[in-house]
C-alpha cells in the first residue's frame, strides 16, 4: 500500500512551507494531490518531486531551470544566459579573413583564454584548408 501524507505532513518530510508546496503545485512542479478537498493527500511520488526540487533550489537553480531539468534537459549543459534589453555585452571579434570574422562572447561561451585561443587557431586552420582546396579546383 502506497504511503499517504497529510500536506502537513509532506511539507514537514520536505522542509518546506506550505505555500511554497502549492505554489509548485500551482505551476505545475508538482503533481497535484490525489482526491479532492479535505480527503486529498500526497504519496512519496510527491516526497521525492519536492525534495529533488529542493536540491536544486538550495544549489540555486531557478524554478525556470528546475523545470528544464524536470523535462528531461540535460543537467550537463547549462542553459544560455537570457540577454536583457539594455545590457551591455563585451564581444570578441576574431578576424579570420576579409569578410570573415568570428564573433564570441566568452561568458555565453563558457571559455577560458586558452580554450579561445585553440578555438580560432582551429577555425583559422580551417579556413585555410577550404581556401587551399578552392585554390586547387
Amino acid at each position: 500500500m502506497k504511503t499517504q501524507h497529510s500536506l502537513d505532513a509532506l511539507c514537514t518530510l520536505a522542509g518546506l512551507p506550505r505555500r511554497t508546496v502549492r505554489y509548485y503545485i500551482q505551476i505545475g512542479l508538482v503533481d497535484r494531490p490525489i482526491g479532492e478537498t479535505r480527503a486529498a493527500y500526497y504519496t512519496d511520488a510527491h516526497l521525492q518531486q519536492l525534495l529533488t526540487i529542493r536540491k536544486w533550489t538550495d544549489a540555486g537553480l531557478s524554478l525556470e531551470r528546475v523545470r528544464e531539468l524536470l523535462e528531461g534537459a540535460d543537467p550537463a549543459i547549462p542553459p544560455p544566459k537570457p540577454r536583457k534589453a539594455g545590457s551591455v555585452e563585451v564581444m570578441s571579434h576574431l578576424i579570420v579573413a576579409d569578410g570573415v570574422e568570428l564573433v564570441i562572447d566568452p561568458g555565453r561561451a563558457s571559455l577560458n583564454p586558452d580554450e579561445l585561443r585553440k578555438l580560432f587557431k582551429n577555425v583559422l586552420a580551417a579556413y585555410g584548408d577550404i581556401i587551399k582546396e578552392q585554390n586547387h579546383d
